[in-house]
C-alpha cells in the first residue's frame, strides 16, 4: 500500500464517513427492534422511547462514573437543552411513524433530513456547501423519492411523521455539530442521554405509561444498548468532518433498513428500490472519494 493510499484511509473524510456508516448499522438494527415492539407486541410508542433512552442512560453509567461530573461540565447548557428537546420530539415522531408504516418507507421519508442539514450548515454554521456536496445530497434525495413513490396508493399521511422527525433531528444535528467545536464527544453524548430520559418520561406519562415485561423488556434493553452506541458513533462522525459532508452518508441507512425490514418483517418494496439505492450509494461513494482526495492533494 503506497503512502497516498495510507493517507486516504487516515483522512478525516474517510474517518467521518466510516463512523456515520457504523452508526447507520446500529440504527438499522434499532429500527427493527422498535417496529417489532410497536407492530408485533403492541407496546406504546411514547413508552418505547422512554425505556429505550432510559436504558441507554443506564448502560452509559460506566462512562459517567469514569468521567465523573466533568462529563457534564459545559459553557453552553442552553444549546444542549435545545438540542435535546429537538431530539426528543424527533424520537417521538419517529417511533410513532414506525408503528404505522414499513421501515423502508419511513427511512425513505426521513432521508429528507440532508436538505435541512445542508441549508442549516450554510446559514447557521457558516460551512461551505460546494457543488459536489449539493450534487451528492440532491442525488440521494432523488433516489429516496424513487423508492418512496409518494403518488402511490400506499402513501398515507402517517408517513409524514418521519418527515417531521427529519426536520427536528436536522436541527438537533446542527446544534450537535456546533457543540463539537467546543465540547468532547463524550460530553455531547452524556448530555443527550441524561436530558432525554426525564423529557421522554413526561411524554410517556401524558399518553399512558407502560411497564415492559417478558420479551418487551429484553428488546428494550437491546434498544437502549444500540441507542447508546449509535449516538456516540454519530457524535464521532460530526466531530471528524463537516456536517454537510458526512450527512449524505446517512443515506446508506436506506439499503440497510430495507434489508432488515425484508429479513424480519417480509416487507417487499417495488423494483424501483434498487435504482434509488444505486443512486444513494453512488452519490455517497463519489462524495467520500472527492473529499478524501482534496485532503491528500499536494499543496502548492
Amino acid at each position: 500500500m503506497n503512502q497516498s493510499s495510507v493517507s486516504v484511509l487516515r483522512s478525516r473524510a474517510v474517518v467521518g464517513a466510516g463512523f456515520m456508516v457504523l452508526a447507520g448499522v446500529a440504527f438499522a438494527i434499532l429500527n427493527v427492534v422498535t417496529q417489532w415492539l410497536s407492530m408485533t407486541l403492541g407496546f406504546p410508542p411514547a413508552s418505547t422511547a422512554f425505556w429505550q433512552y432510559g436504558f441507554a442512560l443506564v448502560l452509559s453509567l460506566p462512562l459517567l462514573f469514569r468521567l465523573g461530573l466533568m462529563a457534564m461540565k459545559t459553557a453552553y447548557p442552553v444549546r444542549h437543552i435545545l438540542r435535546v428537546l429537538l431530539a426528543a420530539f424527533g424520537v417521538q415522531a419517529w417511533v410513532t411513524g414506525l408503528a404505522t408504516v414499513p421501515i423502508w418507507q419511513a427511512i425513505a421519508l426521513v432521508m429528507t433530513s440532508p436538505f435541512f442539514i445542508i441549508i442549516g450548515a450554510r446559514l447557521f454554521l457558516g460551512e461551505t456547501v460546494g457543488r459536489d456536496r449539493w450534487l451528492a445530497t440532491l442525488t440521494g434525495f432523488v433516489g429516496a423519492m424513487i423508492i418512496l413513490q409518494p403518488w402511490s396508493d400506499s402513501f398515507t399521511l402517517a408517513a409524514l411523521l418521519p418527515v417531521l422527525s427529519a426536520l427536528l433531528w436536522g436541527g438537533s444535528s446542527l446544534i450537535m455539530k456546533n457543540l463539537t467545536h467546543y465540547e468532547s464527544p463524550e460530553t455531547v453524548t452524556v448530555w443527550l442521554l441524561v436530558l432525554l430520559t426525564p423529557i421522554n418520561f413526561g411524554l410517556a406519562a401524558a399518553s399512558g405509561f407502560a411497564i415492559p415485561e417478558g420479551s418487551a423488556l429484553w428488546l428494550l434493553l437491546a434498544a437502549g444498548l444500540l441507542t447508546a452506541i449509535g449516538q456516540y458513533l454519530l457524535t464521532l462522525a460530526y466531530n471528524a468532518a463537516d456536517a454537510a459532508y458526512v450527512q449524505p452518508f446517512d443515506d446508506l441507512k436506506l439499503p440497510l433498513n430495507v434489508f432488515a425490514g425484508w429479513l424480519v418483517f417480509g416487507y417487499a418494496p417495488s423494483g424501483y428500490l434498487w435504482l434509488g439505492a444505486l443512486l444513494i450509494l453512488g452519490a455517497s461513494l463519489f462524495l467520500m472519494l472527492r473529499e478524501a482526495g482534496k485532503e491528500v492533494s499536494p499543496q502548492p
